[in-house]
């Protein structure tokens, strides 16, 4: 009796867990940068819920204006669901080999991948003023970030935006502040910001946030992300 009271008190919790969740997580690409690191390129891919239909996202980013390139945005979503065992990366690995003047053109290098100072270590990254310091190690720099958001409405109806102030500290003591993002951008439907990942590029001069966003769905909420970009 005992043993079955247990089982029934896990599959309570896994059930609630389920139907408080019930979305879609999307896997974050670094596709790379430029050879001179004002050119960032990342992806992301996943399978829609409840249809299981997997999608998949590009994007090509202009690190000194922190906004997509002309035309730099490519998505496909499959018309039919995923076989069992998928995950939706061929989707995503056939939208790459599809658009790969978009990558000629700005002569993105999948090899020149961003260097990580920052990656969040658990399920709910730093959000809501929180503070996160982090160190480049190859420059003696030190970094120092907070990530404000803002919210409006309730429910399907909210809309939310964020900016980030920055300061970097160099092994001479020179110290810069740097305030990323737009707040006048208000997203539809975005409940939360976290701060999910930082890198650099290989020459040390951009800096760019990974930020995960919470997403409000028909069947509870989806994970989708951003980038903010700096250049240094």
């Amino acid at each position: 009796m005992l043993l079955k009271k247990i089982i029934l008190i896990i599959s309570i919790v896994l059930f609630a867990g389920v139907s408080v969740w019930a979305g879609d997580v999307a896997s974050f690409v670094d596709m790379g940068f430029s050879p001179d690191g004002k050119i960032y390129m990342f992806g992301q891919y996943g399978v829609l819920s409840p249809t299981l239909k997997p999608w998949a996202e590009l994007y090509v980013v202009d690190v000194a204006a922190n906004n997509f390139v002309p035309n730099g945005k490519a998505a496909y979503t499959q018309d039919s669901p995923i076989k069992a065992g998928q995950d939706g990366s061929g989707v995503f690995y056939r939208l790459v080999a599809n658009n790969s003047t978009l990558t000629s053109k700005y002569n993105i290098n999948f090899q020149n991948q961003g260097l990580p100072l920052y990656i969040s270590k658990n399920d709910n990254p730093p959000s809501n003023g929180e503070l996160i310091d982090f160190r480049d190690f190859l420059s003696g720099k030190t970094y120092r970030a907070q990530l404000f958001p803002s919210r409006e409405g309730s429910g399907q109806n909210v809309r939310s935006w964020f900016y980030i102030n920055l300061e970097s500290r160099a092994g001479n003591g020179q110290i810069k502040t740097y305030t990323i993002g737009n707040p006048q951008i208000k997203r539809q439907k975005i409940e939360t910001y976290n701060i999910n990942r930082v890198i650099i590029d290989p020459r040390g001069e951009s800096i760019i946030f990974i930020i995960e966003m919470k997403r409000i769905s028909d069947n509870g909420y989806d994970i989708r992300y951003m980038v903010e970009v700096q250049r240094l």
